[in-house]
């Protein structure tokens, strides 16, 4: 299994990256957030999975182990294949998608191209105990806190600073959901954490 990979970034284009390591060109299929972390020319790190089938290979590509390892809870869900399963990830982002299954909010699962109901319904039912149980908040209309262990990256380092800086961790986490949100459109730029935490802080001053 290809779990990561460092190399040069020599093609960038749609979803895809192709990755140099070794003087050999990888092609991977990437999340909007890895797509907008690489830069052609420069070196990129990627975490990875690698899917193995009997019409041929597929390697996936993540900005970090928390989207991949939300993309291989995914695919234990009945009906849905690695395509799906990358979509959705994509789509919503770690931190909404966690949010999304906690909460059995069905209509935002939907929201995502080509998952319907039955299947985002399988999604809550398969996957809420695994990822995290419905926070008690989420009974009161307040935004729920999401679990601590699904943080990682620049989502964490973000966090921390905004707790750091004296806000309330539930107000940071949702400042980060919404940065979250602009990460998965291909807009942000994940290596540069100080610009994500102005961002975040940008958004906590508005409320």
């Amino acid at each position: 299994m290809i779990v990561s990979l460092r190399g040069t970034c020599v093609a960038h284009q749609g979803e895809t990256l192709v990755v140099e390591v070794g003087g050999v060109g990888l092609k991977v299929t990437c999340t909007p957030s890895a797509m907008a972390a690489a830069r052609v020319g420069n070196e990129c790190r990627l975490a990875t999975a690698l899917i193995v089938r009997e019409d041929g290979w597929s390697l996936y590509g993540f900005a970090d182990a928390d989207e991949r390892g939300l993309f291989d809870q995914l695919q234990t869900v009945t009906g849905v294949g690695p395509r799906m399963a990358l979509t959705t990830v994509g789509s919503l982002g770690t931190i909404e998608l966690v949010r999304a299954i906690t909460t059995a909010d069905i209509r935002r699962l939907t929201a995502v191209p080509g998952v319907g109901k039955k299947t985002a319904e399988r999604m809550v039912l398969e996957l809420r105990e695994k990822v995290g149980p419905t926070p008690p908040a989420a009974e009161t209309g307040t935004p729920p806190s999401l679990r601590e262990d699904v943080l990682g990256g620049w989502q964490r380092q973000v966090l921390d600073g905004l707790v750091g800086l004296g806000w309330q961790t539930r107000d940071a986490q949702e400042a980060v959901a919404g940065v979250a949100t602009e990460v998965a459109q291909g807009t942000i730029d994940t290596a540069d954490v100080s610009a994500l935490l102005r961002l975040a802080l940008t958004r906590l001053d508005r409320v």
